[in-house]
C-alpha cells in the first residue's frame, strides 16, 4: 500500500496527485481530525475508494448510503457554526446528528465491532434513535451495544456478509432493542435529574 505525506495536508501537489491517479482510492488522514480525538481521523470528504462499496456487506452498504452525504453536510454546518452564528433549531439537531455520526465512526484501538453491531449502530444513526441521547453518553451506548444484542436481539449478531437486507420483522426487533438501550443509557429525563 503506497502511503504519502503530504505538506501542509496539500493532496494537490504532485506526488499526492499521481499516486491518487495511479491506486484505487485513497483514505485522507486528517491531523485535525486526530488531536480532536476522533480516531482513525479518517476525512471523508477527501477519501475516495473505487471499490470500497462493492467490498462491504450488501446490508451494511444499504444503511450506509445516505451516511456520507449527512456527515459531509455536518462537517460544512460544523464550520460555519465555529463563528458564533445564531443558528435555527433544525440546524442545530443536524450539528447534533452530526456529532452523533462521529462519536459512532470512533473506533477503540483493538476493539473491531462485528458485523452485527456494525449494523446496528448505522441503523441507530439512520433512525435518529442515538439524537435524544445526551452526546456524551453516546459511548457507553456503543460499549453496551454487544452485550445488549446478545440478549435483546441475537439474530443481529448471527448476520454475515452475504445478507443482502434485513427483513421488516428484524429491522423492527432491533430498531426497539435500540430504543430501549437508549432510553437505559440516556438516563431519566432531564426534568427529573436531580
Amino acid at each position: 500500500m503506497p502511503i504519502a505525506e503530504t505538506q501542509a495536508g496539500n493532496i494537490s501537489a504532485y506526488i499526492p496527485t499521481n499516486l491518487i491517479s495511479i491506486t484505487d482510492g485513497q483514505i485522507y488522514l486528517d491531523p485535525r481530525l486526530f488531536y480532536e480525538d476522533q480516531k482513525p481521523a479518517v476525512d471523508v470528504g477527501k477519501s475516495v475508494s473505487r471499490v470500497g462499496g462493492k467490498t462491504q456487506a450488501p446490508v451494511l452498504r444499504a444503511l450506509a448510503e445516505s451516511l456520507r452525504l449527512e456527515y459531509a453536510q455536518f462537517l460544512e454546518l460544523e464550520v460555519f457554526t465555529r463563528f458564533d452564528t445564531m443558528v435555527d433549531e433544525r440546524t442545530h439537531k443536524l450539528i447534533g446528528h452530526g456529532r452523533r455520526i462521529r462519536a459512532v465512526l470512533r473506533q477503540p484501538q483493538f476493539a473491531p465491532l462485528e458485523l452485527g453491531e456494525q449494523i446496528a449502530l448505522l441503523l441507530a444513526v439512520a433512525e435518529g434513535i442515538l439524537d435524544d441521547i445526551p452526546l456524551d453518553r453516546v459511548d457507553a451506548f456503543c460499549a453496551g451495544l454487544g452485550a445488549w444484542l446478545a440478549q435483546h436481539c441475537r439474530e443481529v449478531l448471527a448476520l454475515d456478509d452475504q445478507t443482502a437486507s434485513l427483513s421488516e420483522d428484524l429491522q423492527g426487533r432491533l430498531k426497539a432493542a435500540l430504543q430501549e438501550l437508549a432510553r437505559s443509557v440516556a438516563g431519566p429525563p432531564a426534568g427529573d435529574r436531580s
